[in-house]
């Protein structure tokens, strides 16, 4: 029978780091929230092969001397917490002392550091927790610590890490989160010797949000602040019609620590449900705060995740104060129910609700000069497309037109019942073979601009641009690098309206960064670029004659797959005789 024992401190470091320390970029989150919570005004992050070789983080804060140096490298060594009611009181990041002897036990760890009333610095080198060292160093007041060769003594987990590319994109990630989190702290990041951003510091969050998003983005959010019973909310949100694809740009931070918060992402998300279409999310740098005894964040070991005391009041409050906001800026919102009895931090379905939004048709990229010459004619709507599987021509039904009902649906009658076909989900189905077939032959008619749209963009969306720019430009687009986050859209293809270019590509960004379009994988790419581009491609019509609703038939049921959208929604459903007596009680 085994004998229970006391893990040597080794083994327990290492166990711990496995909670804290996953990857590269959560050594760069604790040490970046260590380096705050010493008071630091400047702070430089630097790392090489996505944090794999080395991660290097360094500011001018307050450091430490020989003792505390020493003592912090002991499990649960912290100066931040001393008994269990300090956690109902916490203003710091960090409180739990874990961090460094866990990081220290994974890699090789350096860490200099001085204060202000040493004469001379600590170094402290420990490799894989043993301590190789401890002596004096010359180097100014504050702390560096540099990481390098992480997870060697644990192979296995560094075979979790994925490609260097991924694993940088979250570490660049985690330092602009703390950058907003802290605009008055200058940041510097640094890859691979390249600089990714460096961010003096910033009087309000609007100028930290310009530095790092870019101009484009920071001019399409507006102030929100909002007070009630001990909670505020303050920061900055999307105005009206303003969305992004995915959630990337709605950052939200507790009492200062940025957060995945479900509570506060459905209530951002509930309070545009009538601003924004479906399937698109708001624009939010927000932050909000309260008593620190009334949210938990210690749910999660790497404090990713709070949890409210009272969820349902956190989330009303935010709604309002939101749809306040947005009517303000002229939106035309209303208040949705909010039931007490409601799971803590989950919206109802009726929430989510979205009348469908009237067709927006972009007006011409075109200056007040160059309006006397007309635009590049833009690829008709409902040209034919090739025929892609004649199999499909023996289902093509005899349908008799009846109507069309509310601008989407067109009724017809056919010799089993009733058909209503969507006309948006089923132009979208012939849109996404017709692109589809384009991409395969290499042929993707595109029109150059006459004045070119402007595109400014945060680092790693820019980066991102960077890497993929040949395949856009493959693929219908003439975009070109005009300084430093800055492109120029020259051309973009025949089906798109010049106004919607910068959305589109930003909706393209947003796939990137979710891994939807895979560099590897050329057939996957093409076939998620055609998804995004066919939604953008429809532009409906308010009325359509019967000749037009015939002809969207006829090249429906020409396509692959004409029962569905390409994203999966059904184009047509089918009321038989059954189902209608059924419903009548005959």
């Amino acid at each position: 029978m085994a004998t229970v024992r006391i893990l040597p401190d080794r083994v327990a470091n290492q166990i711990a780091a496995g909670e804290v320390i996953e990857r590269p970029a959560a050594v760069v989150k604790e040490l970046v929230e260590n380096a705050l919570d010493a008071g630091a005004t400047r702070i430089e992050v630097e790392f090489r092969h996505g944090g794999r070789s080395l991660m290097r983080i360094e500011d001018n804060g307050h450091g430490m001397a020989r003792d505390d140096a020493l003592l912090a490298l002991e499990r649960h060594a912290t100066s931040k917490i001393a008994e269990t009611a300090d956690l109902d009181r916490l203003h710091t990041f960090g409180f739990r002392g874990e961090a460094l002897p866990s990081i220290a036990s994974v890699s090789r760890f350096e860490l200099q550091t001085r204060t202000a009333a040493s004469d001379s610095g600590t170094e402290i080198l420990v490799n894989g927790g043993k301590f190789v060292h401890v002596r004096d160093c010359g180097r100014p007041v504050g702390t560096r610590i540099e990481v390098t060769h992480l997870f060697n003594s644990v192979p296995a987990r560094r075979k979790f890490l994925k490609t260097d590319q991924t694993e940088a994109a979250h570490i660049v990630q985690c330092v602009r989160l703390y950058a907003l989190a802290s605009p008055t702290v200058a940041f510097t990041l640094i890859e691979d010797a390249r600089v990714i951003f460096r961010s003096p510091e910033c009087a309000t969050l609007a100028e930290r949000v310009t530095e790092i998003f870019g101009r484009q983005t920071a001019d399409s959010l507006a102030s929100i602040e909002s007070a009630e019973n001990g909670m505020r909310l303050s920061g900055l949100i999307g105005r009206t019609g303003v969305g992004r694809a995915t959630r990337h740009e709605m950052i939200v931070f507790v009492n200062g620590r940025p957060v995945d918060s479900r509570t506060l992402n459905y209530a951002l998300i509930e309070s545009y449900h009538e601003s924004l279409p479906k399937g698109r999310y708001p624009l939010a740098f927000v932050f909000f705060e309260c008593d620190p005894a009334e949210v938990d964040v210690n749910v999660h070991p790497a404090k990713r995740e709070v949890r409210f005391r009272s969820e349902p009041t956190v989330r009303s409050f935010v709604i309002r104060s939101v749809l306040q906001r947005l009517r303000e800026l002229g939106a035309p919102a209303s208040l949705p129910a909010v039931a007490p009895s409601e799971v803590a931090g989950m919206p109802t379905r009726a929430a989510f609700v979205r009348p469908a939004p009237a067709p927006v048709f972009a007006s011409k990229f075109l200056g007040p000069a160059a309006r006397p010459l007309p635009p590049p004619p833009l690829a008709p709507p409902l040209a034919p497309p090739p025929v892609i599987n004649q199999k499909s021509e023996n289902i093509n039904p005899q349908w008799r037109f009846v109507g069309l009902a509310h601008g989407s649906y067109a009724l017809f009658e056919t010799a089993a019942g009733l058909v209503l076909l969507d006309r948006r989900a089923s132009h979208e189905r012939v849109w996404f073979e017709r692109l589809q077939a384009q991409f395969a032959a290499g042929a993707v008619p595109s029109q150059r601009l006459l004045l070119p749209v402007p595109l400014e963009l945060d680092p790693i969306a820019a980066a991102l641009l960077l890497d993929r720019l040949a395949f856009l430009n493959s693929h219908g687009f003439e975009l070109a690098e005009f300084g430093r986050n800055f492109f120029r859209v020259e051309g973009i293809p025949t089906w798109m309206e010049p106004g919607d270019a910068e959305s589109f590509l930003r909706d393209v960004l947003g796939a990137l960064r979710d891994g939807r379009l895979p560099e590897g994988n050329l057939a996957l790419a093409r076939e998620e670029l055609a998804r995004l581009s066919a939604a953008k491609a429809v532009r409906l019509s308010a009325i359509s004659s019967e000749p037009e609703l015939r002809a969207l038939v006829a090249e429906l049921f020409a396509t692959r797959s004409p029962l569905t959208s390409p994203a999966g929604r059904p184009t047509f459903i089918e009321l038989n005789h059954g189902e209608l007596a059924r419903r009548f009680q005959k």
